[in-house]
């Protein structure tokens, strides 16, 4: 909160939280309020002697009208009390973040004036970036590992060998974290760090909102990924089946709908709990969304389709009445979004990234689909939930860092027509001294160590039909770092551009950098084999 006066020089004091009004005119006497972001009329004494001459013995009184002064009103300054809210937002949120920065060996000067001025950047070190970082990493790591010797054990199965297109869902569904829970976790993370869910009320509001929206979401891009799916195997083969069709469209929108709401419930627990241990949910969430949707999604996928390929044969009916059931409840979670204004805005405007990334990850599946059959290319089945999982989480850290840092240190009246932001560039990305670049350096460094551990553990399990050669190896981590260095400098990019035309990152970034992760990690893991091959590396001995 801001105290204006007619004539006055304003000194802030940040070490107590108070702001100390010095009056020019002669024998005005000093006060003090605490910035609350409360609103009160500030009533002077009428003489000198009235005043405390301590200034901790200063008060603000609460008053419902203003008494009627106007004989005096030559003899002193008028005061008027502004609620400056915009920017209380963001210094909660920096406020929030910056308790856990302990680590930080960068010391905050408290004596500057910090009125009308966005607050300081984030006081993170790489350390801290990387500790909150790292276990998260891992755990999602693992799950995309456990997913990737899922779908090498699946791939054999009878839908996957007679409804080849099943794999054309595979990353599209897969996706979906990306699309919707990743979404959701920098969302309430977002709302987490800015004050937004601090009131039980607030919080169960947010809640309800944000999961009917993400089942609605589900819903419709489950239906699309089936659609897509059957005309990109229609196309190249010009054969077309509706029992297929049928079979499709039910367990996509089905996994979809189920997947969705467990890690929906699982992303807010964890968000929940991370706030109350002292922990950034932005370091914490998404990779954990993404440690368990793709094992989730997988495991839901083979079993639904299974079961329904099975129905195909006595009954008729089973697969339209599952797709059938899945859309009659869309109506009820669009009321209970619409109750919700943040999801409301989403629900209206937030379409067009989940589709387009939806269309993305779809063809990343139709490359999938034309590789797992072919024995130049054994082992993509098990290794592409890894690296696409890995490339993605990384990704939507950062793009979760980047909007949350938007988000605090926004101007209060922003522009209407903003200059246009430059292009960053690779090395600013990489190597400025920002907090953002920071915590770029450190996931990219996270990426080689990380996939060692992960090839190590699917070899030791003997998954997948490749022996671990260094040459392999060596193509792999290559075709993995390209990946994250790609995805890092779009996120940057991306962002940032996002932001100056009005449009929340949380909503719109994460769904197109995720879907990018897909087709880049399966076309250069694709890539990789194809050249493996070509120089004579042909080993198809594990895990036949």
């Amino acid at each position: 909160m801001v105290l204006w006066s007619k004539d006055q020089d304003k000194l802030s004091d940040m070490s107590t939280g108070t702001e100390r009004i010095e009056m020019k005119k002669e024998g005005a006497p000093p006060a003090f309020h605490h910035s609350n972001g409360s609103v009160h009329p500030v009533i002077l004494p009428d003489s000198p002697e009235e005043v405390p001459q301590t200034p901790g013995e200063y008060e603000l009184t609460e008053v419902t009208s203003i008494p009627d002064r106007s004989d005096q009103e030559n003899e002193r300054p008028d005061m008027v009390v502004l609620d400056c809210r915009a920017n209380a937002k963001g210094q909660r949120e920096e406020d929030a973040l910056l308790e856990n920065a302990s680590q930080s060996n960068e010391s905050d000067d408290t004596s500057t004036d910090q009125s009308l001025v966005p607050p300081a950047p984030l006081k993170e070190t790489s350390f801290s970036i990387g500790l909150q970082v790292l276990f998260p990493f891992l755990l999602a790591g693992f799950g995309t590992v456990a997913a990737g010797m899922v779908l090498d054990i699946v791939q054999h199965w009878t839908v996957f060998t007679e409804v080849t297109e099943v794999f054309i869902l595979v990353p599209a569904l897969l996706g979906l974290k990306g699309n919707l829970e990743m979404t959701l976790a920098s969302r309430l993370s977002t709302a987490a760090n800015i004050g937004q869910m601090d009131t039980a009320k607030d919080m169960w509001k947010m809640i309800m909102g944000n999961l009917a929206l993400i089942q609605v979401q589900a819903t419709v891009v489950g239906f699309l990924a089936s659609i897509a799916a059957v005309i990109f195997g229609w196309i190249p083969e010009g054969n077309f089946k509706m029992g297929h069709a049928v079979l499709l469209c039910a367990s996509s929108v089905a996994t979809a709908f189920i997947a969705s709401l467990l890690l929906g419930l699982i992303m807010i627990g964890v968000i929940i709990a991370s706030r109350k241990v002292g922990i950034n949910p932005d370091n914490v969430a998404t990779p954990i969304a993404a440690s368990l949707g793709d094992l989730i999604t997988l495991a839901l996928l083979a079993g639904i389709s299974t079961g329904l390929y099975k129905e195909l044969e006595y009954n008729d009916y089973a697969n339209p009445m599952v797709c059938a059931f899945f859309v009659a409840l869309t109506p009820i979670w669009v009321l209970i979004a619409r109750r919700t204004p943040s999801t409301r805005e989403v629900l209206y405007s937030g379409w067009e990234p989940v589709i387009i990334a939806m269309a993305i990850s779809s063809v990343g599946g139709l490359i999938l689909d034309k590789t797992v059959s072919n024995p130049n290319f054994a082992g993509m089945a098990v290794f592409t939930p890894v690296i696409n999982g890995v490339g993605g989480n990384l990704v939507a850290v950062q793009a979760s860092r980047i909007s949350t840092y938007l988000h605090m240190n926004a101007l209060p009246i922003a522009e209407p027509n903003p200059a246009p932001r430059k292009c960053p560039t690779p090395w600013s990305t990489f190597f400025g001294s920002g907090v953002n670049s920071r915590s770029a350096r450190v996931l990219f460094l996270l990426v080689a160590p990380g996939h060692l551990v992960f090839l190590y553990t699917i070899n030791s399990m003997q998954g997948g039909h490749t022996t671990l050669t260094s040459v392999f190896v060596a193509f792999y981590l290559a075709a993995a770092l390209l990946q994250v260095v790609i995805l890092l400098y779009l996120a940057d990019w991306m962002v940032n551009w996002m932001w100056h035309r009005g449009m929340d990152p949380d909503n719109f970034s994460i769904p197109y950098l995720t879907a990018l992760g897909d087709l880049l990690g399966t076309g250069f893991l694709a890539l990789c084999f194809h050249v493996l091959w070509l120089i004579g590396d042909r080993d198809t001995d594990v895990g036949d």
